[in-house]
């Protein structure tokens, strides 16, 4: 799916791709082939189980970072070269599945979060798109590292069928 937008005079596709994150390279590469875009001027929103839940975080470039999304991207672009705006989720407690954590509900609280999340990240793709990744991750990225490495709380999701007992659904 792709919509277009008109920001403070600057056009915007925004492209949902509709394979699973996992395999969204494709997706953007063919988006780019048929809007005649460089992997400069593409940015790519994403989760990231490395920050804090609700964190948001923007980078000009750089490795996956062990996010598939972005793997494949890179991979179909032959090239780490565009802009990833990561929004934090936080690691999984621990006896979860990455892939159940990662597709669960969020909880009530960590809606809220992530409704505040999703704002802030709008803000950021805006700045983006208007005034360079430079000026916007001066702007928007803050001081701190993110938090999810380092003890940061960890806002559970029951995630699993089963009353929110760690692990799959039986």
């Amino acid at each position: 799916m792709a919509a277009d937008a008109v920001v403070s005079g600057e056009r915007l596709i925004l492209l949902w791709p509709q394979t699973y994150m996992n395999a969204s390279g494709q997706s953007v590469r063919k988006a780019m082939d048929f809007y005649k875009l460089a992997a400069s001027d593409v940015l790519v929103v994403c989760d990231d189980l490395n920050l804090a839940s609700g964190k948001v975080r923007l980078r000009a470039s750089g490795s996956a970072g062990g996010q598939k999304g972005l793997a494949d991207t890179i991979r179909h672009l032959q090239s780490d070269e565009f802009a990833r705006l990561k929004i934090g989720i936080g690691r999984p407690p621990e006896g979860w599945e990455v892939t159940d954590y990662v597709l669960g509900k969020f909880s009530g609280n960590e809606q809220e979060t992530m409704e505040t999340a999703a704002t802030a990240a709008a803000r950021v793709a805006i700045s983006w798109a208007t005034d360079g990744v430079a000026a916007a991750m001066n702007r928007h990225n803050g001081g701190d590292d993110g938090g999810a490495k380092k003890g940061a709380s960890k806002k559970q999701r029951d995630v699993s069928g089963n009353g929110g007992k760690p692990g799959r659904p039986s």
